[in-house]
């Protein structure tokens, strides 16, 4: 597209929520301390174009929000713009005909060219067409770790996570929940697939997830990690809460040695005015193998029969892929701008690491972008059961896995 028409199209964009100030409902399943500083940024760049952001906060996580999303989309009752994360969550409300098509904008406002990597535009991009505004990069994989608690132990902050299985006996004579993990089947899941880009590596991640071998689930290398996990089942035994910021609290306040859980961990530890590198550390991938996901979140603008809200929807999804939308959204939300050509001199320690892992290539596409959501649904079943049911042998649960892997789709 020639600049000149890229700057008519961006000003048409822009000067549409100056015409008439619309109200958009935007929902999420943003509702921790640290999530809820994040958004507010979004909405506070959306309304200073005229516009009104109107809340729709879904208590529970994408696991409860999405049915409800996905049921008022589908039953006709469609909010303006949506959360999901990066991959097929949407697919069959895209198929459908359900979701705007975003190509004029993205291609208006130049995304290609600043959307780094480039799979998370094609994530949103149906037969050609762009479907979704990718906002963010989150990595699942990290290891958050309490320096207050190893330090009431007597043991000195693991570095990698063999050091911090040695140090859970330690943890646990002092009082401490060595491995802080909520009950959640999402959590267990995801946490076995930190251990596994940790432990087995990327090619076999890809082997397993991407190609669908079933051999490659039932073989050696993910017989370890099936160990890994074993030992972190064991370690969380006396973690008794729920959600994921409730054990990120555990950290924060020195109850639990640690958390493996996503970069989204950042706000909460930011929130509780804690600094990297002083209060807690983070290893990416487990101090072993320092490998990010490009998971993440992604907004979606339902069809909408009102011509005023469709050209609010459009400046909604232009506004949320702005450089410094991005900057002051992403330094609240702990996550990764998905632009690439960005100033971030103020992230954190470990947010910088992210930004040196991403911008070295070392990245593998999350799970969720590679398997169907009735796929996950049943490993989410599989390690909910592993991680609360101690009679699961590493072996039965392996060969449910591979089974799974085996009928993927």
């Amino acid at each position: 597209m020639k600049a000149t028409t890229r700057l008519l199209l961006t000003t048409a964009i822009l000067s549409a929520g100056h015409v008439q100030a619309t109200e958009l409902e935007v929902t999420h399943w943003w509702t921790s301390g640290g999530e809820a500083a994040a958004v507010a940024e979004l909405a506070k760049a959306f309304n200073e174009t005229g516009n009104t952001w109107v809340d729709g906060a879904i208590a529970g996580g994408g696991s409860i929000a999405r049915p409800i999303m996905i049921s008022r989309i589908t039953g006709g009752d469609p909010m303006a713009a949506t959360q999901f994360n990066h991959g097929r969550q949407a697919e069959e409300l895209v198929e459908a005909g359900l979701m705007r098509d975003l190509t004029d904008v993205a291609e208006a406002e130049g995304w290609k060219e600043v959307v780094h990597p480039s799979s998370l535009l094609d994530a949103c991009t149906v037969d050609g067409r762009i479907y979704c505004a990718p906002i963010n990069i989150h990595s699942w994989q990290w290891l958050w770790l309490s320096h207050k608690a190893f330090k009431d132990a007597g043991v000195t902050v693991p570095t990698n996570w063999d050091e911090y299985v040695a140090a859970a006996p330690a943890l646990e004579a002092a009082g401490k929940v060595p491995l802080a993990l909520g009950q959640q089947a999402w959590q267990t899941s995801g946490a076995f697939n930190v251990l596994m880009i940790a432990i087995a590596g990327k090619e076999i991640y890809d082997k397993v997830y991407a190609d669908h071998d079933a051999e490659a689930a039932a073989g050696a290398d993910i017989t370890r990690v099936f160990k890994a996990a074993a030992d972190a089942r064991k370690m969380s035994k006396d973690s008794k809460v729920q959600d994921w910021n409730l054990a990120t609290n555990m950290v924060i306040t020195g109850q639990a040695g640690g958390q493996i859980m996503g970069d989204w961990a950042q706000g909460e530890f930011q929130v509780a005015n804690q600094v990297a590198g002083e209060d807690y550390s983070c290893l990416p991938g487990l101090g072993v193998n320092e490998i990010i996901s490009t998971s993440g979140d992604a907004f979606y603008f339902p069809v909408i029969d009102d011509a005023e809200q469709s050209k609010a929807q459009d400046v909604l999804a232009a506004t949320m892929l702005k450089a410094e939308t991005q900057v002051a959204f992403n330094l609240k939300k702990g996550s990764l701008p998905i632009r690439g050509d960005i100033n971030m001199d103020t992230a954190n320690d470990c947010m910088r690491k992210g930004l040196e892992i991403l911008a070295a290539g070392n990245t593998v596409r999350d799970a969720a972008q590679l398997i169907s959501p009735d796929t996950n649904s049943q490993i989410e079943d599989l390690f909910s059961e592993f991680f609360n049911d101690y009679s699961v042998t590493v072996e039965e649960a392996q060969a449910s896995f591979a089974g799974i892997i085996a009928d993927a789709d």
